[in-house]
């Protein structure tokens, strides 16, 4: 981990929607970080500061990206970004997925927009690895069919269901629409044993950790990644505070059973 910005370059970008790109990025004179699926990095935009970004995809499942919508005035320029221009990239902070920890057991994902984004890591993990696993499913729910990130990437997953769903369908689409865990029905995993990720809005995420606890999955076997105000990254600041967690070091992957207490106190 390094706490001065080391340069990367772009060397592949995508864009996912009108707002969010994915930018490819390899170091300039320095070896790769080994990051792990769910950790974040502050990525610095010259001129106009820095902003934390998790991994999207890790160099061990295809190197270094990072996915990132424009929102303001960093997201903005890392989104105008192109190949051959030069970021800072601090890092890597924060807890991971662990997808070691479900090693033999289902895995649900439950992914709202571009929550996708940093569970593609660990999707990319367990795919890699089929026989130190089970069952797969992967939820995806985003508000409109423009919205999706990485469709056909995500359709062509050999999972053992992939589910999609939107909130406000548009013209010719086909699919499903509602809620993200209206599609939990048609997942196939063992809530007795299996361990659910979930990333995307907070009120998304309380209502999926809810249905799979309704459901029979214990909640220090649900991972949940938390989003607040990160300024430093090293938890010296106090801006990612989240009762007694500070989300850059103790986060942003947390247990529900972690998580659920510290989100049940309005304004926390």
């Amino acid at each position: 981990m390094t706490e001065l910005p080391v340069p990367h370059r772009v060397v592949g970008r995508r864009q996912e929607t009108a707002d969010t790109v994915t930018l490819r990025i390899e170091p300039e004179g320095a070896p790769p970080v080994a990051f792990a699926p769910g950790q974040f990095a502050m990525v610095h935009c010259f001129g106009r500061g820095e902003i934390p970004l998790s991994v999207s995809s890790v160099p061990s499942t295809g190197g270094l990206a990072h996915t990132v919508r424009a929102v303001g005035a960093v997201s903005s320029g890392l989104c105008a970004a192109r190949v051959g221009d030069v970021l800072g990239v601090r890092g890597p902070y924060g807890t991971g997925w662990e997808p070691e920890r479900a090693r033999g057991r289902d895995v649900v994902v439950v992914a709202g927009g571009i929550g996708l984004a940093p569970l593609r890591p660990l999707v990319l993990r367990v795919l890699a690895e089929p026989a130190r696993y089970g069952r797969l499913s992967v939820l995806v729910g985003a508000r409109t069919p423009d919205d999706l990130i990485a469709p056909r990437e995500t359709a062509g997953w050999a999972t053992g269901y992939t589910g999609v769903t939107v909130d406000r369908p548009g013209d010719g689409w086909r699919g499903d629409v509602g809620m993200v865990t209206s599609l939990l029905d048609r997942a196939p995993f063992d809530p007795g044993t299996a361990w659910a990720f979930v990333c995307g809005p907070e009120p998304m995420i309380r209502a999926a950790a809810r249905d799979l606890t309704e459901r029979g999955v214990a909640a220090e076997r649900i991972r949940v990644s938390l989003e607040r105000n990160m300024r430093c990254a090293t938890g010296h600041c106090g801006h990612c505070q989240l009762g007694p967690l500070l989300l850059c070091r103790d986060g942003p992957v947390v247990g529900w059973d972690r998580a659920a207490p510290l989100l049940a106190v309005r304004e926390l």
